[in-house]
């Protein structure tokens, strides 16, 4: 392993140069800097983290809290864990994944124990029991275990009260609304929205509940008859919601589906039915482009932009490490691509 000695020798400096230039602590002449730093990828030096978070008081590490459940998608969810991690790569961090659902104590864990610089949220709950935490005590948007141990955070997900916080996630209300006037505009009156497991709902998790809202208060403005039923994953399930949602409303002819797992077991119920899509009935998807494209029929749908999420993310808080972000909350655009699960309602046609 090059040391900072040998690089100090390479570039004809001395060692406390090389520290200077590396810390950012002193100004050094550019020629002196450039040199320096011609010697360190010359010699494919690495500073070691643990002398370096001795000096800058920094770990150079984010906490990714993404507590892993059965009752989520976890694919989406690795996605955006993904592009944080090589987003914060590209601005000098890496990044520590928290799984479990420990909630609080996991916050003030990292918070306390300097394991950290600052932490994403994911799995954001309308009122997640994190978030007094995060405003409590400290600056906004920062994490607290005691006076003056402070941290930035920034939330993938919308809790109900945003106040004091930094938040990017998809405006789920208008998805919601964007899939009705979608299968309003093709004549369908009667609607049914198969959503995720109840277990989401009863956490009153932030995404669901909002597209929850987006639906109902647009279907109403549309005059649409809308009926929401959750569904655990499994064919099986998924037989039990369908025949539910047909025995109370037989008139159905548009489907919303926002669980993944319920997308192709519903393609093929339709079809032992011997219903048509999208002749008979319609079905659009809130899910990634790649469940939506793969699926038997493709589907008409909401793409979930979780590379983007994750970006945005991490940019607001190296922003917000930087001494140059405020809290701010940012809601994606929903855009839905027409594909072939989608067209008139059979009255309509």
């Amino acid at each position: 392993m090059v040391t900072l000695a040998e690089v100090a020798q390479h570039a004809g400096v001395s060692a406390s140069t090389v520290s200077y230039v590396l810390s950012g602590k002193r100004s050094i002449s550019a020629t002196t800097r450039e040199r320096v730093e011609q010697s360190i990828r010359h010699l494919g030096y690495h500073p070691n983290a643990g002398a370096r978070a001795l000096a800058s008081s920094r770990s150079n590490i984010i906490a990714l809290m993404i507590p892993l459940r059965t009752d989520m998608y976890v694919p989406v969810m690795m996605e955006i864990a993904i592009a944080v991690a090589t987003t914060a790569r590209t601005h000098g961090y890496d990044v520590l994944l928290l799984t479990g659902e420990e909630g609080p104590d996991a916050v003030r864990r990292v918070a306390g124990s300097g394991l950290a610089d600052a932490m994403i949220l994911m799995d954001v709950q309308l009122d997640d029991e994190r978030l007094p935490l995060l405003r409590g005590g400290g600056a906004p948007g920062r994490a607290t275990s005691g006076p003056g141990d402070e941290q930035p955070s920034v939330l993938i997900g919308l809790p109900a009260d945003t106040t004091g916080l930094t938040c990017v996630d998809l405006d789920w209300s208008a998805t919601g609304a964007l899939c009705v006037e979608h299968l309003a505009t093709y004549g369908h009156r009667d609607i049914a929205v198969i959503g995720e497991a109840p277990a989401v709902y009863e956490r009153h998790t932030g995404f669901a509940e909002r597209t929850l809202d987006g639906l109902r208060s647009r279907a109403k403005e549309l005059g649409v008859r809308m009926l929401h039923r959750p569904c655990e994953n499994g064919y099986d399930a998924m037989a039990v919601t369908l025949a539910r949602i047909l025995d109370e409303r037989p008139g159905t002819t548009g489907f919303v589906v926002q669980n993944e797992s319920a997308v192709e077991p519903l393609l093929a119920l339709l079809r032992q039915q011997g219903r048509a899509v999208p002749e008979d009935v319609s079905v659009v998807a809130i899910c990634p482009d790649q469940v939506a494209v793969q699926a038997s029929v493709r589907l008409t749908s909401v793409a979930i932009p979780a590379q983007e999420m994750g970006r945005r993310a991490v940019e607001h808080l190296v922003a917000k490490l930087d001494g140059r972000g405020d809290d701010d909350v940012v809601l994606l655009a929903p855009e839905l691509t027409v594909r072939a699960s989608s067209g008139p309602a059979p009255t309509a046609s």
